[in-house]
């Protein structure tokens, strides 16, 4: 038995058996013990590579018959134009635990045949209403001028497809470079769930450097071949980069793509140190010969990249395809900056890391844990009752928690009337619409209240009411946006009066009317579309498409007066 597969094999139990009820609600059916874990291995699986909650890995799910081979659909925040889809096939053996099984090649022709037809909104599909409903969302995106980004992950616990037979299947489609299919199996899975476990080793520099001590932080400037970033990628992979807050966008995005075509060509490949922003590294100590004028080996202990993460990876990939790989790559450099920091101060560490990655778009939420607000929010919510999670966990949600990205989420739908921005700015709630959102008259009642609000709609959409109307899919954060209104119009008060001595009144009514609030908002929204398409048939790709633009706003009630 492989140590890994049987690792990966307990983990698929023990989700199936935890997560048995919460995966049956969503695919609407009853499943025996077999099929249980292999949905189980498909959560596993996305929850690990997109770094999301049990409760979004869930969400993520659109098996259970014509689902085209995709049992898991994720579709990313557009950010400057482009977004990414990433979709998610399994195939679990459950009795071979050696990991030697291949990827049956069927499972590349419905990954081939699902991308080809998914992505074009003028080719019609039959597929289960979970798909459909995401996949009216992706076109919908299309349709209004985005770009998206397909990932293609099929999973399983062998190996991977048979090359270059099977490969054939998806070089013979002719995709763009957009277009990415990833084998991901028990080895990537450990290294993920790994990827905690320091990191040390030794660092080839080449030329002289600059070394310094700065507010008993040390600092190690220089240049390392591409080659020995590629090593380092290759040995550890994302091990090194647990502390980077921006995922790895592949190679079709538009500045890795430059990056891998700088590599590849000879002739521009020796200025890559002036093309490349470069590396920042932390590690909690270093050390080499200060005697020696240049090329130094430095030993590194608790190594981890912060910044450049795309670089590195990129470089991995470049390097890796490139049949000269292993010549001439030595004497193209990139410039790498090397912090010894404090291990007892990593709110230091994180403040670095925001300022260093905040010229491109990233999650900004475990930066904000440590924010003041956060901090006071926490303390005040556990007299409410309730646990304000400030920081990322692996622990389930439980009701009486709540997580920042969803108060965000509520408190920006509900209270800030942006319900558009709640759902599909989320890659700014922690960023830009950081401030707006967690004002500094932001209590805990009016949080704890939002989120309340919210999981019900959320709760609507996800499992639609028999005779549900279409828009239920779509709508959760405006309808939770007119709740909120009837909450304040239940308890006869402005925004600013709901606070911990109104909250129990607050949470009472939520309790007692919260459907009935839903239900209400469903059918303004409903008399809303009517108004604004004039009573003609909207399909689902409209409806997805008006709530994204939140074009409803001028035939919905105005927010109560103070």
């Amino acid at each position: 038995m492989n140590v890994n597969v049987s690792i990966i094999d307990q983990q698929v139990r023990g989700l199936a058996d935890r997560l048995k009820t919460q995966i049956e609600h969503r695919l609407g059916e009853t499943l025996d013990v077999i099929k249980a874990r292999s949905v189980a291995c498909v959560v596993l699986c996305v929850k690990t590579l997109l770094d999301l909650t049990d409760d979004e890995a869930i969400e993520a799910l659109t098996e259970g018959g014509r689902d085209f081979g995709v049992d898991a659909l994720d579709v990313s925040p557009v950010v400057d134009g482009e977004f990414t889809v990433t979709m998610f096939q399994g195939k679990y053996n459950h009795e071979n635990l050696e990991g030697v099984k291949l990827l049956p090649e069927d499972a590349l022709i419905k990954a081939v045949q699902a991308v080809r037809a998914l992505f074009d909104p003028m080719t019609h599909v039959d597929v289960n209403p979970r798909l459909q409903a995401r996949i009216a969302e992706v076109r919908s995106l299309i349709v209004d001028g985005n770009i998206p980004r397909v990932r293609f992950v099929l999973c399983n616990n062998g190996r991977s497809w048979k090359k270059p037979e099977a490969q054939g299947i998806i070089d013979r489609e002719g995709f763009p470079d957009r277009v990415r299919f990833e084998h991901v199996n028990h080895d990537r899975l450990i290294a993920l769930l790994q990827a905690t476990e320091p990191v040390a080793e030794t660092l080839q520099f080449a030329g002289r450097a600059i070394v310094e001590d700065l507010n008993y932080a040390r600092v190690f400037v220089g240049k390392v071949p591409v080659s020995e970033l590629a090593r380092l990628m290759g040995r550890y992979g994302d091990r090194l980069l647990d502390r980077n807050i921006r995922r790895y966008l592949g190679a079709a995005n538009p500045v890795n793509q430059e990056i891998a075509d700088t590599l590849r060509s000879p002739d521009r490949r020796s200025n890559f140190y002036f093309y490349n922003n470069g590396v920042t590294l932390i590690c909690e100590r270093f050390d080499f010969n200060a005697l020696q004028q240049e090329n130094h080996k430095v030993q590194v202990d608790a190594l981890q990249i912060i910044n450049g993460a795309q670089t590195s990876k990129t470089i991995q990939a470049a390097l890796a395809d490139l049949p000269d790989a292993a010549h001439g790559f030595d004497q193209v450099h990139v410039l790498v900056r090397l912090y010894q920091m404090r291990s007892s101060d990593p709110v230091f560490v994180q403040t670095i890391t925001y300022a260093i990655n905040s010229q491109s778009p990233v999650d900004f939420r475990d930066l904000r844990s440590n924010d003041e607000r956060q901090k006071a929010l926490e303390l005040s919510m556990t007299a409410l009752g309730f646990n304000y999670r400030r920081q990322r966990s692996n622990e389930s949600v439980k009701p009486e928690d709540v997580t920042t990205s969803t108060a965000a989420v509520s408190v920006l739908a509900v209270w800030r009337r942006r319900p558009q921005q709640a759902k599909f700015f989320t890659t700014e709630h922690f960023n830009k619409l950081y401030s707006e959102i967690f004002t500094h008259d932001l209590n805990a009642a009016q949080v704890v209240a939002a989120v309340l609000l919210y999981r019900i709609a959320e709760n609507k959409r996800r499992h639609p009411p028999p005779g549900a109307p279409d828009l239920v899919s779509y709508a959760s954060c405006f309808a939770a946006m007119l709740m909120g209104e009837y909450l304040l119009g239940a308890l006869a008060i402005p925004l600013d009066k709901l606070d911990h001595r109104s909250f129990a009144k607050a949470h009472d009514l939520i309790k007692a009317h919260g459907d009935a609030y839903f239900d209400r908002a469903v059918s303004a929204l409903e008399a809303a579309v009517k108004q604004l398409y004039g009573g003609t048939p909207v399909g689902l790709q409209q409806l997805s498409a008006t709530f994204r633009r939140g074009d409803l706003f001028q035939y919905l009630t105005a927010p109560p007066k103070p």
